[in-house]
């Protein structure tokens, strides 16, 4: 809203500003695994979230002594994705230090039912502070925000946890081939990771165009964006709360199999949407786009914690995350060009379209109808 409303950015503008928020997956994530594996997780992802506050802090402070420009804006989703690596992927190590193994489904099913939660509150809040107090200034609970989980975070004590055994120490292109050994060999850590960044290079491309999708052709003002995207986050919460239900019900892989067909063909919605009542479209689409896609993260984190061995996960996840995310600034990218091109409907509607191809992979993938996903630990090669 800060790039559209203040600085009348365009398409080419949001793809970049998606772009930069997601290219630090490119360009650190595999270090970060092996720092990680070495480190205490905990620790980590405090120092990631004060850096993303001061980050953050940056933006309204520039903007109250008049110099905040769209450079900065760029540096700030730059910044913030730098502590994103750090704090998501010491994430993965930390869960399972706190949370016994039978209980993971139901942990992450927590988690991301929160965050899904907190998805449903923050942008009506937020399109109501925009119109309220200008996009700037909203930022500032951002900020707080960061430090409130800096503070949660610190409240856990290093004796309520299991810590696996570091690694021993190697050189560091050692320790990041392990990571990518498994991903190359791994038949469902490597699916899990291709799949995954087909999927999210799609839907951060057509991300990056849905406001300035809302605002241009739909005509929509700050809180109506805020009210439309807060209503499509019910989805996250809904598959959230279900995912552990349905597998219980149908089993793991199943259970993701049928979330991933909910969630893909369901994204083109959101392109034949109009001005007017079809404008319901955008929240309904998002709506079963987020059943399946947080339903189906939800199962696929828990069968990933019991699945990767604790001293190897966090060099497995920053191995995968580098296709699985890093895919995402080239959707960013891909939006700017696309949306330049084409216009910004078509190209929502062509990324959309490749999200839904990715999600429908499930039904030949190594856990397709029919075959589950293994219940022991992988093999250690």
């Amino acid at each position: 809203m800060l790039a559209v409303t203040e600085f009348d950015a365009g398409a080419r503008a949001m793809g970049f500003l998606a772009a930069a928020t997601w290219l630090p997956w490119l360009l650190i994530s595999l270090p970060a695994g092996v720092w990680i594996d070495r480190g205490d997780a905990r620790r980590i992802m405090i120092g990631a979230d004060l850096w993303s506050a001061a980050v953050t802090a940056s933006v309204p402070v520039a903007w109250a002594f008049g110099h905040l420009t769209l450079a900065h804006v760029f540096a700030a989703a730059l910044g913030v994705g730098f502590g994103s690596v750090f704090f998501r992927t010491a994430y993965a190590s930390l869960v399972p230090q706190v949370v016994a193994k039978d209980d993971l489904e139901q942990a992450n099913s927590r988690l991301v039912g929160t965050e899904s939660a907190m998805q449903i509150a923050g942008p009506g809040v937020g399109g109501a502070l925009v119109a309220l107090v200008g996009a700037a200034y909203t930022v500032v609970l951002d900020s707080i925000s960061f430090l409130v989980s800096a503070l949660c975070l610190a409240r856990i004590r290093p004796g309520d946890m299991s810590r696996p055994t570091p690694p021993a120490r190697e050189p560091m292109l050692t320790s990041i081939r392990a990571g990518l050994r498994v991903l190359a060999r791994d038949p469902y850590v490597r699916y899990f990771a291709v799949q995954g960044g087909v999927s999210n290079f799609a839907l951060t491309g057509y991300g990056a165009l849905l406001v300035l999708f809302l605002v241009k052709d739909l005509h929509l003002p700050a809180g109506a964006i805020g009210v439309v995207i807060a209503v499509g986050s019910v989805g996250g919460l809904i598959g959230a709360s279900i995912a552990r239900r349905t597998s219980t019900r149908l089993g793991q892989g199943p259970a993701m199999v049928a979330l991933q067909i909910i969630g893909g063909p369901a994204a083109l919605l959101i392109p034949a949407a109009q001005p007017g009542l079809l404008v319901l479209l955008v929240p309904l689409g998002e709506v079963l786009v987020g059943i399946g896609v947080v339903g189906a993260n939800v199962l696929r984190g828990a069968f990933r914690m019991r699945y990767v061995p604790g001293e190897l996960m966090a060099r497995v996840v920053s191995a995968s995350a580098l296709v699985n995310l890093g895919t995402m600034p080239l959707g960013g990218l891909a939006a700017a060009w696309l949306g330049e091109q084409f216009g910004v409907r078509s190209a929502i509607a062509l990324l959309a379209a490749l999200h839904a191809l990715a999600s429908l992979s499930v039904l030949i993938g190594p856990y397709r109808p029919g075959r589950p996903l293994p219940d022991a630990p992988m093999p250690v090669r």
